[in-house]
């Protein structure tokens, strides 16, 4: 294996950050995206003579989401990798003004895109450049059944930026700079920045994760009151704009941006009920590890059997994917190998690094990037394997038309979620490993289960709740933490300590902050059960299933996930019978965990 590198390369992007590329690119965008809006306020009516103008016009349209997308992409990368650089931060800042433009262009099209008669619009669709495209510009044409006037959503655009767009800013800034005292049990104290607080949530220690919560919560307690005025604001607003849209419902939107029907995420969360014991039966194992009869918030993402692998570089990592992947999907190796070689994936440890990981890609240069930091633990190789599954599913989209690589969310995490599982897969089929390595990895190959089953229900629960208080006028934040408590012990039930809940679980997950997308949680459950039914079928039909695969991946961006799901696999999701078998088809697993359990306990 060549030697590899902890650093990415950009140079395909552009050569230099405000080089003369850039500056061109940004240049040559902004012009077209301003020219495209007046062209498109200026087009006559869609009607059969007016066609021609209006196909244009969308290619146009999607041409600058491209353009846009590759300036988001990149200076994304930029700024993950040097978080302290205040050059990034404003191209960043600019660059949703530029979004906040498009939203115009896209507002102007779909209305036109309404007012077509439907024969008129029947023939739109059969133009020959709108191949792969139709499910797109349908979208956009329900979209805009509840659009308010062309005027109306072009001021709530703008004021989006300095409205329901500053109260997410206003989140990010006020929880940056937070710190707390981290009392550790050697009664060392460090002021410790919230961002850290997640790992130390995942320390070995119960007494590190105790404390860390513990004194964390205390400054979510003395932030409540701005964390609270922030929720119902973006709740409030988006009220309001649903309102005059004409939604009925608050989920109306978000199961749209999903392209999901409520009859299937219903469906789900009747079939999560209905097996609730499973996930919590989980949970319960992990308590007994501990010596609890239950676990508390602060031990959902800790690991109870030791990681009896030795600290792992990250030549090792890539490898162990490398060997996971060969073993079971052989196209996905070559590709791993092709982005490791090529500089694709950023490991690197070191300062001014944000936290966390992500995938990223650009449809103007048909490449994609990985951004991670490699702590040398098993779940640094996980990350890397549920990356490259996200990198997989975009290569696989490159060839087409840039608005059909465009999937929603429900449909993101399927490919990220396979790339894991061969990878659990690879590594629990190794004939030397020792009893103790088979149970880590076991438990490591479960950990999503309760995360996804349970602790993501908590949140659409909550959420849910709370927006439907919020019609009436504002929340109280003693009203927010109780709705999140009460959600928490219904759906954990016994599996939860009576003293373990998170009453400031709602200020302290940034998910509840983000204004681009509400309800951003019920993806993640609908993915990970959705990418469990696809490898559980991929384990009883073999290699030959992966052509299928390949073709659901393939569909993402231009069907719905019921169709998506009912071309490649001729399964019906809007049935509780399917999420049922999903989560069902977790228990061979967590048997054989069970069993490691009893006999870590019996010795």
């Amino acid at each position: 294996m060549p030697e590899l590198s902890p650093t990415w390369s950009l140079t395909s992007y552009f050569p230099a950050f405000d080089g003369p590329e850039y500056r061109k690119f940004l240049q040559q965008t902004t012009d077209d995206l301003n020219q495209a809006i007046a062209d498109a306020q200026a087009l006559a009516p869609l009607t059969a003579n007016t066609i021609l103008s209006w196909v244009a016009a969308f290619r146009t349209y999607e041409g600058i989401g491209a353009r846009l997308g590759h300036l988001s992409s990149y200076l994304g990368c930029l700024g993950s990798a040097d978080a302290a650089n205040e050059a990034y931060q404003t191209a960043d800042a600019e660059l949703a003004g530029q979004w906040a433009q498009y939203s115009k262009l896209s507002t102007s099209l779909s209305a036109g895109f309404k007012a077509a008669d439907d024969k008129t619009w029947t023939a739109f669709l059969q133009n020959e450049d709108l191949i792969d495209a139709t499910f797109r510009v349908n979208r956009m044409r329900e979209r805009a059944m509840f659009q308010m006037d062309l005027p109306a959503e072009a001021l709530a655009a703008d004021l989006g930026v300095d409205g329901i767009g500053a109260w997410g800013r206003l989140y990010d800034t006020v929880s940056g700079k937070m710190t707390f005292e981290m009392k550790w049990p050697d009664e060392r104290t460090e002021t410790t920045p919230m961002s850290q607080r997640r790992s130390l949530l995942t320390n070995r220690d119960r007494r590190v994760r105790e404390t860390a919560f513990r004194e964390g919560n205390k400054v979510w307690e003395a932030h409540e009151d701005i964390m609270g005025a922030a929720l119902n604001a973006i709740a409030g607003t988006r009220h309001t704009l649903y309102g005059r849209r004409g939604q009925k419902h608050f989920l109306d939107a978000p199961f749209h941006d999903a392209a999901v029907s409520r009859h299937t995420v219903d469906a789900m969360f009747a079939a999560i009920d209905a097996n609730i014991e499973v996930p919590r039966r989980l949970v319960k194992l992990n308590a007994r590890l501990q010596g609890t009869t239950g676990i508390a918030w602060f031990d959902q993402d800790a690991p109870q059997l030791p990681d009896t692998l030795p600290e792992l570089s990250w030549e090792r990592a890539v490898e162990m994917c490398d060997q996971a992947f060969a073993g079971s999907y052989p196209k996905l190796r070559a590709y791993f190998q092709a982005m490791i070689e090529q500089r694709w994936v950023e490991n690197e440890r070191r300062p001014n690094k944000r936290a966390g990981a992500f995938a990223t890609g650009s449809s103007i240069i048909s490449e994609e990037r990985i951004f991670m930091t490699f702590g040398g633990t098993m779940t640094d190789v996980t990350t890397l394997a549920h990356e490259v599954g996200h990198t997989w599913h975009s290569h696989l989209l490159n060839s087409l038309r840039p608005c059909a690589q465009n999937y929603p969310m429900t449909l993101a995490e399927t490919a990220s979620t396979f790339a894991e599982s061969i990878l659990a897969d690879g590594l629990l089929a190794n004939p030397d490993l020792t009893e103790d390595q088979r149970a880590f990895l076991l438990e490591r190959s479960l950990a999503h289960a309760p995360a996804f089953l349970l602790d993501i229900p908590v949140r659409f629960k909550f959420e849910s709740r709370f927006y439907e208080e919020r019609q009436a006028g504002n929340v109280p934040v003693s009203r927010i933490k109780e709705l999140m408590t009460a959600t928490q012990r219904e759906v954990f039930g016994d599996a939860l300590l009576e003293d373990g809940v998170d009453p400031w679980f709602w200020a302290s997950k940034l998910h509840f902050y983000i204004t681009q997308l509400s309800f951003y949680n019920f993806p993640y459950t609908f993915g990970y059960l959705l990418s469990s039914a696809l490898f559980q079928e991929f384990k009883r039909e073999g290699e030959s299933f992966l052509e299928r695969y390949e073709t659901f991946l393939g569909l993402t961006g231009r069907a719905t996930c019921e169709e998506v799901v009912q071309q490649s696999l001729g399964r019906d999701i809007r049935e509780e019978a399917f999420w049922a078998e999903a989560i069902q088809g977790l228990t061979p697993k967590i048997d054989a965990y069970a069993a490691a359990v009893e006999a870590r306990l019996s010795s």
